[in-house]
């Protein structure tokens, strides 16, 4: 099955479009579990027991575990050992560079933490990507509008009439040819967010930006997806995975994303299309009188 396939599938099946962002900070997670790896590993596990019925991906953000070191980088390989198979792995790692060069990234980031997706750079070319789009069962998410507020410096320049985020979204529509790419666009734009989602077709987006940098829940989610007509992730962090800084931050970080779920869920309901018993409803003639 392909990437984006088994992504579709866990969606379904946990009715959730929400990634949780496994970006383990030191500072912010309860004290008895800051102490060391070990500690960190019995963190994270936790929040993964408590969440994974509730999640369509888990992303963790590679910095996070450089960090630390070669201890982090084995923190990282057992935490993704932990997440059960059927959720897919977003390694956010933002890589591109020459085609040498790229080609063991592709090999780092796949084959040895094994992640099914990865967000890539795409300032370098084809070249820098073709590795991973070589992993014809795994998927990339190329950077396209990103929620920072430098995004400006670049994404939004003008290039012969087209502001340069257009034309990334653009070139990675014609280079999704075994369909496993994706695009990364921020919900702090949405206006852009709904005209980058036309431009995408099938590709899935993923979302950054909703909570802490302000984005909003709900127009990520139906602009990110075409009213729910196509596939989107949208990526929460800091704001369910620091819920509590007390024993209790698992189950709180359940209620944060069932909060969430529960709103992008209700939106869904309201912006259904009618089904063919609804239309059958509303178009019967009513009995002639007498």
């Amino acid at each position: 099955m392909s990437a984006l396939k088994d992504l579709q599938k866990i969606q379904a099946k946990n009715n959730s479009l929400i990634c949780l962002g496994l970006d383990l900070d030191k500072k912010r997670i309860p004290s008895d579990y800051s102490k060391t790896t070990k500690t960190m590993f019995d963190f994270a596990c936790q929040i993964i027991d408590a969440t994974s019925d509730m999640v369509c991906a888990y992303k963790p953000n590679l910095a996070f575990y450089e960090s630390l070191g070669t201890q982090g980088i084995s923190l990282l390989k057992h935490i993704v050992t932990r997440i059960p198979d059927e959720i897919p792995v977003i390694l956010d790692a933002k890589r591109g560079d020459i085609g040498h060069t790229a080609a063991h990234y592709a090999e780092a980031m796949f084959d040895v933490l094994k992640a099914n997706w990865v967000t890539l750079n795409p300032y370098m070319g084809y070249d820098s990507l073709r590795p991973f789009l070589e992993y014809k069962d795994r998927g990339v998410f190329i950077l396209c509008l990103t929620s920072n507020s430098g995004a400006k410096d670049f994404q939004l320049l003008m290039v012969e009439g087209k502001p340069l985020y257009r034309i990334v979204a653009e070139k990675v529509s014609y280079w999704n040819k075994d369909q496993n790419c994706g695009l990364v666009v921020g919900a702090t734009v949405p206006d852009q967010l709904r005209e980058i989602r036309e431009l995408a077709g099938d590709m899935p987006l993923l979302i950054p930006g909703v909570g802490a940098q302000g984005g909003s829940l709900e127009k990520a989610a139906i602009n990110g997806t075409k009213n729910f007509q196509k596939t989107a992730v949208i990526n929460v962090s800091r704001s369910v995975l620091y819920a509590s800084k007390e024993m209790d931050f698992a189950q709180r970080a359940r209620e944060e994303l069932a909060k969430l779920n529960n709103v992008i869920n209700g939106l869904r309901m309201r912006n259904a299309p009618p089904t063919e018993t609804d239309s059958q409803s509303n178009t019967a003639e009513t009995p002639e009188t007498a």
